[in-house]
């Protein structure tokens, strides 16, 4: 089925990314995984690009783009690479900058969105905790006032781009005794005295991506960081989880497609039994079934995107985007590698790779559990 959301301007975009994947990440692909980052140059040559700055004003170095399908577009397009990057280059560039583009002051954007938009600072959002994933309300992290500052105690886990950022947007606990209303949103800057690092953490799969521990020991962080009105952060969070979501859902998808497709013309190059594996009937109908899967879940996710990009997107329907695009990404990849047998296996394949990259995916932006609660209860259960 074709597909009807993009226009000819989305498709020139398309061709502009796959041009810097070709030219830039594909020939540092082997480099990536053996020092389990992005190099900075990459970042900067991603900015210059005008990968970074898609939805941040023109005034702020960005693109002043208010169409969220091209935002759509890089995450399909870079996911189809691998999801490594397209998961750092996502939290960067797609999570991070609404935060600061509708909360924050006219002095934190000319501060911040600049450096962002051209890759020469690398934003992190810190919500989740070593003692609670999904349940934000729930978090322990603290910042309390002292003059003009804040004084943040505290520790984040399964920081996508922990290990490199310049700035992390820190959720923390202002007043114990307001549950979800007592959370704040701080932008913490590297350099600042008691913001450390752990070591990388030692991930199954995307091992592209610096995913850390981040510790804050009494860190002093004035009230200019703080971004949107103090207790306003969790409500903050739920707004723009939605964009999160549909932009994990599209990343899913074209993550699982690429492969499929790369998995077919591997079905028909093999042989066994004198014969293309593709043939037999039973890989022909299993491929028949996937293929079908695919385009399935794409038409519904395209459906999200173009309702987010009309700003009528629920967090429901982002949440069955997000847990049903996971689910046909991991059910896709395992399919794809089992047909290719033993070679799917081994690390020196992209199958595996992305098998392994693909298993988070039903865990972060919100469990596939969580996101089930939240139709659930949509439903009146």
């Amino acid at each position: 089925m074709p597909r009807n959301i993009y226009s000819s301007e989305h498709e020139d975009f398309r061709a502009s990314v796959q041009e810097f994947v070709e030219r830039t990440l594909k020939p540092r692909a082997e480099q990536m995984l053996e020092v389990k980052a992005i190099d900075r140059d990459i970042w900067k040559e991603a900015g210059s690009q005008g990968l970074f700055g898609l939805d941040i004003p023109e005034e702020f170095g960005g693109m002043g783009n208010d169409d969220y399908r091209f935002n759509a577009v890089a995450a399909e397009v870079l996911n189809g690479f691998n999801a490594a990057v397209g998961s750092c280059f996502g939290i960067h560039s797609d999570v991070c900058p609404p935060y600061i583009v509708d909360l924050g002051t006219q002095e934190q954007k000319e501060r911040w969105l600049p450096a962002m938009a051209a890759g020469e600072k690398i934003c992190a959002i810190a919500m989740t905790e070593p003692g609670g994933g999904s349940d934000l309300a729930a978090l322990k992290t603290t910042a309390v006032r002292d003059g003009d500052h804040w004084v943040v105690n505290g520790s984040k886990t399964f920081i996508t781009n922990g290990y490199q950022a310049d700035l992390v947007i820190v959720a923390t606990r202002t007043d114990p005794s307001k549950g979800a209303k007592g959370i704040t949103l701080f932008m913490v800057e590297d350099g600042m005295e008691g913001f450390t690092r752990g070591r990388k953490l030692d991930k199954v799969g995307q091992e592209e991506s610096d995913t850390a521990e981040l510790f804050f020991s009494d860190v002093r962080v004035p009230d200019s960081n703080r971004i949107g009105e103090e207790g306003m952060g969790f409500i903050a969070m739920m707004q723009r989880l939605p964009q999160e979501r549909v932009g994990a859902a599209a990343a899913n998808v074209a993550h699982a497609k690429q492969i499929l497709m790369e998995t077919i013309e591997y079905a028909k190059e093999r042989k066994a039994f004198g014969q293309s594996i593709g043939s037999f009937q039973h890989n022909k109908f299993k491929i028949a079934e996937l293929v079908t899967s695919i385009e399935v879940a794409e038409a519904y996710v395209d459906d999200c995107i173009e309702a987010h990009s009309e700003g009528r997107l629920s967090a429901v329907d982002a949440a069955k985007a997000k847990w049903w695009s996971a689910q046909v990404q991991n059910d896709v990849l395992d399919e794809c590698v089992q047909l290719h047998g033993g070679y799917g296996f081994m690390n020196e394949y992209r199958v595996a790779r992305a098998w392994r990259d693909a298993r988070v995916t039903k865990i972060w932006a919100g469990s596939n559990e969580i996101m089930k609660e939240l139709i659930g209860r949509d439903l009146g259960l």
